[in-house]
């Protein structure tokens, strides 16, 4: 049985970060879902029990032998490890695209603490602002191919609490006893590309920057069905 793809947005943004690569991936016949983390800021943290569940919520529509893709974008690269601990499916391979590397073993902080310096003096009675309005214009407008999808991406994106990046999210030990793969889109994530090769996961690159996947949804659809494959 061919796997479901389920693109798992980084919860910074939206899953409009990943519709266009969607309807690439099931206009070639593949069964793809693209579950919403848009609500797991609200409460108290910690905020990884509500991204598991998210992703298995959305999943209960999917019979439960169905085997499954995961495709991490980002920072929800983190969370794949709980992600897949809490799902009823058969993982068959997880992607990881211009992600964050799990630890081998956990817990492991979503911020490391120079991006914790970064972000704190941003924040407002303990909320930060928008993603896309952490970064000069001219870096974030040269991420999106048209004014129409930026204002998707823009107007979708929560503002999440400084303690997100706060939490530290468990890995479960052995997370990597299935086949995983990388791809990188930005020169930021060449480190994170190394890692994924000394770990010996197949490794490919489709230059562009880290929403690449908005700009060239049908390439990041051919490459995420090639790395599945060679799983």
């Amino acid at each position: 049985m061919q796997p479901i793809f389920v693109l798992v947005h980084s919860p910074s943004v939206g899953p409009s970060t990943w519709h266009p690569v969607a309807e690439h991936l099931a206009a070639a016949g593949h069964r793809v879902r693209v579950p919403s983390l848009l609500r797991i800021g609200a409460g108290a943290p910690p905020f990884w029990p509500r991204i598991a569940d998210a992703v298995r919520e959305d999943l209960r529509r999917v019979p439960a032998g169905s085997p499954v893709t995961l495709v991490a974008h980002s920072n929800a690269g983190l969370f794949l490890p709980v992600v897949r601990a809490g799902l009823d499916h058969p993982v068959t391979g997880s992607v990881f695209v211009d992600a964050a590397l799990p630890a081998r073993t956990g817990p492991m902080p979503v911020a490391p603490p120079e991006v914790l310096e970064f972000l704190r003096p941003m924040a407002v009675n303990g909320t930060l602002p928008r993603w896309t309005d952490w970064w000069e214009e001219a870096d974030i407008a040269a991420l999106f191919p048209d004014p129409s999808v930026r204002r998707t991406v823009t107007e979708e994106q929560p503002t999440l609490p400084l303690s997100y990046y706060e939490q530290h999210v468990p890995v479960p030990d052995s997370w990597e006893d299935h086949p995983c793969s990388y791809l990188q889109f930005s020169p930021p994530y060449d480190g994170l590309a190394a890692e994924a090769r000394r770990r010996g996961w197949r490794v490919a690159r489709l230059p562009g920057a880290h929403l690449h996947q908005l700009v060239d949804p049908a390439g990041t659809a051919r490459h995420l069905v090639e790395l599945a494959t060679a799983t």
